[in-house]
């Protein structure tokens, strides 16, 4: 007697894949094709490839324009700062530059007369010696004018011609200065009665410099020579010459533009 088999009560969860096409088809009705699992390469998603992008250029701001512009004017100030330092540093150790000196090497006080309304009539002879003590250095003097005071009071008023002062050259100018009715303070004129008198001198012209075939402009100079004790003469005789070589103090005035220094 031949054995039964009998069917299974739970059903098979995965169907093979024949019947289970079959089971859909039919399905359908047969109008068309289920896709097939799992899906094919085409239908995949295609991921696009990444390119990195280019850094987004910064916009330069007015702030920063002005911070640059400031930056090279302050280079280009040290700059100009540091060849002025080095053209003046060569120049000086080539010329090696030096003022000029004066001094008043003769004064001679020939009239001095005070009247009782306080007026005073003057007349001097003056010397004043100028040295140059330059090797490589010409000065060019324009006429030098001259003025001469005791106590703040005009004492006499003169000038020296203009001249060209060579290198290491001593030259002596000679000249006469004089005041007429000059109106003077009481104490003043009782000071000028005596003995002696002290007087100022002042020396005021414009200089050029020459070096070689180069010529500067012309700028202002000032000399001062102050302390100058010299002889008052009595009645027609005249006084001797006083020779106090007093030294003096050279004063360079440069103008820039409505500026003196």
């Amino acid at each position: 007697m031949a054995d039964r088999v009998y069917p299974s009560a739970k059903p098979n969860p995965n169907p093979p894949q024949s019947a289970a096409n079959g089971a859909a088809t039919a399905t359908n009705g047969g109008g068309g094709t289920q896709p097939s699992f799992p899906p094919t390469k085409s239908q995949l998603y295609n991921r696009p490839m990444y390119r990195p992008q280019p850094p987004a250029k910064r916009r330069r701001t007015r702030r920063g324009c002005c911070r640059a512009c400031c930056c090279w004017l302050v280079l280009i100030l040290i700059s100009l700062i540091i060849l002025a330092a080095l053209a003046g540093g060569i120049f000086y150790i080539l010329y090696r530059p030096q003022r000029p000196n004066f001094s008043v090497s003769s004064v001679q006080l020939t009239t001095l007369n005070v009247s009782a309304s306080n007026q005073v009539t003057s007349k001097l002879n003056i010397a004043v010696t100028a040295r140059n003590p330059n090797k490589k250095i010409v000065f060019v003097y324009d006429p030098i004018s001259i003025s001469v005071t005791s106590d703040g009071a005009d004492f006499g008023d003169g000038s020296f011609p203009g001249f060209v002062h060579q290198k290491k050259n001593t030259t002596v100018m000679r000249t006469t200065a004089n005041s007429s009715g000059q109106s003077v303070d009481p104490s003043v004129a009782v000071t000028l009665k005596k003995s002696t008198v002290t007087l100022d001198i002042d020396l005021e012209t414009k200089a050029g410099v020459k070096l070689g075939g180069l010529k500067t402009k012309k700028m202002k100079i000032r000399v001062h020579c102050a302390g100058i004790r010299v002889a008052v003469p009595k009645g027609k005789k005249t006084s001797s010459p006083s020779t106090p070589d007093v030294s003096c103090k050279v004063k360079l005035r440069f103008k820039i533009w409505k500026w003196t220094f």
